[in-house]
């Protein structure tokens, strides 16, 4: 496992840093509207919806994934948060659109690190170069024979998204790739 140096009171420590990894719980959503309503609910939301093909916006706590012309996957960084997605549909209250909470229905991985792309690769037929999936890109498909949404976070680190009933599939084979790569 690669290990990394961290600045401690003590010293430099070295620490294992994991390629896959859960991600911290968090509130999702499923926003569905008109091309002619976008401006207007992303001021509500407080975040620019994308309007290009498979890209994202974030900011500091909440993220948008463009999966389809119009449908995007709204991810809010604090679980803990139990009225996140009620206050949202408050903001967006008048707006012909639907939200439906979908915070249950999945969970997160990441994948960091030099090799995260050939881990990706073991199951996932895209082509992950960072030429062909930069920074920011998001899409749905498909990893082995679970459908995930898979995000490009920063350089070497992907978001992955799948359904609850396949995470330990899909994580089962992440780290086998991560043990033969």
């Amino acid at each position: 496992m690669p290990e990394s140096r961290i600045a401690s009171p003590f010293g430099a420590v070295s620490v294992a840093i994991a390629p896959i990894a859960p991600i911290a719980p968090m509130s999702r959503a499923i926003l569905r509207c008109r091309e002619a309503d976008i401006g207007r609910i992303s001021k509500k939301l407080g975040i620019a919806l994308p309007r290009e093909a498979c890209r994202s916006a974030a900011d500091h706590a909440t993220s948008a994934l463009w999966l389809g012309p119009d449908e995007w996957l709204i991810l809010g960084a604090d679980m803990q948060e139990e009225d996140w997605v009620p206050g949202l549909a408050a903001r967006l209250e008048g707006e012909r659109c639907s939200l439906v909470d979908v915070s249950h229905r999945q969970v997160a991985l990441s994948i960091d690190g030099p090799r995260a792309e050939d881990i990706l690769a073991s199951g996932c037929a895209l082509d992950l170069a960072l030429a062909a999936f930069p920074e920011g890109m998001c899409t749905r498909t498909m990893f082995a024979k679970a459908e995930i949404v898979l995000w490009r976070t920063r350089r070497s680190r992907f978001h992955l998204e799948v359904w609850r009933s396949f995470a330990r599939y899909v994580e089962t084979l992440l780290h086998e790739a991560e043990s033969e790569t």
